[in-house]
């Protein structure tokens, strides 16, 4: 089974949204798990936009990447800068992906326009995650995104 590590700063929206939809997409074939370099919790935002696509994140709590030290990953899928350049080391067999995505959090405006950033960023992150899906499939996974 493919283990595969979302990582941001705060697991709180991007990183949070992504390990629903793998999990949820990719059923029993991958084992998925999300943590932040500085965790804080789950957005609201993020649990109710994921909601619209039929998927529950509500009962996710944010983690620290340090739970997972010493853990084996087939993949380390970075969703910011931040966590980037802050991501631990992981064994040599690891494979890095990163994607600097917009952070919802940051956005101000009414709750529909603060819920239209975190639909954005939920959009990009399906069709990110679709392209790894398949890669997968292809064996083309690691490649460059």
């Amino acid at each position: 089974m493919m283990r595969v590590l979302i990582l941001c700063t705060g697991n709180s929206a991007r990183s949070q949204m992504a390990e629903g939809m793998l999990r949820h997409d990719t059923g029993d074939g991958f084992e998925v798990f999300s943590a932040g370099t500085k965790p804080t919790k789950v957005r609201p935002e993020a649990i109710a936009v994921m909601r619209e696509l039929g998927i529950d994140i509500s009962g996710y709590r944010s983690k620290s990447v340090a739970e997972f030290a010493g853990q084996s990953f087939d993949y380390v899928i970075t969703v910011c800068d931040n966590a980037k350049e802050s991501c631990p080391i992981f064994p040599a067999k690891t494979r890095r992906i990163h994607w600097s995505i917009e952070d919802p959090a940051a956005a101000e405006g009414s709750e529909e326009q603060r819920l239209g950033a975190f639909r954005r960023v939920r959009d990009e992150l399906r069709e990110r995650l679709s392209n790894f899906i398949e890669d997968g499939r292809d064996n083309r996974v690691g490649q460059a995104f």
